[in-house]
Order: structure tokens, then sequence, then C-alpha cells
């Protein structure tokens, strides 16, 4: 089983064949969109949340320290420190279009 991977310039050309627009402006614009969600969600804040209506959201979250992990392979124990984790809840649109059947 094969998987479509779609990359930024996909997108672009995409973009650029709805709205009738350039497609190198395209690109640029929508790297820009990438570049300010990216800087956004890189943040100092410990929670942050980006909302895109009929999309979904995007937050970050912090995590505790796991003082006492174990690396599967050695089976010895590490310290992980406290970091954040990115997650990703599609919105309404977005979860009625993947429950419809193939």
């Amino acid at each position: 089983m094969s998987k479509n991977t779609y990359t930024k310039r996909n997108i672009s050309e995409k973009v650029a064949d709805r709205i009738n627009l350039d497609k190198k402006l395209a690109h640029e614009m929508v790297s820009e969109v990438f570049t300010v969600m990216r800087e956004m969600l890189s943040g100092d804040s410990k929670n942050i949340r980006i909302e895109i209506r009929n999309f979904g959201t995007f937050t970050i979250k912090p995590t505790k320290a796991k003082p006492r992990a174990r690396n599967p392979r050695t089976n010895e124990e590490i310290y992980v420190p406290p970091h954040r984790k990115s997650h990703f809840k599609p919105g309404r649109l977005l979860k009625e279009e993947l429950r419809k059947p193939i």
C-alpha cells in the first residue's frame, strides 16, 4: 500500500490554480503562513493554541520530566527532561470528511 505524500510545493500549486495566482507568489505566501505558524508554536509561552476554523487546532503542551525512563534497546535507565509536545485536533468539517466511507 503506497502513501500519497504532498509537499509544500503541491499545496502552493493547488492554491495558485484555485485563485489564479502566479505559482511563485503562491509558494511564497504558503511558505510564510507555515513560517508564521512555526514561530507562533515555538514561542516562549507554555500553552499555545492555533485554531483554524473548519480545519483544526494545533496546540503545544508542556510535558513533565521522567526521571526513570528506560531505553528499550539497552534496558538502561535514563532521565528525560521536561519539554513541549505538539498535538493536532481535526475540526468538525475535517472529521466529517474523514468519516465518510471509502
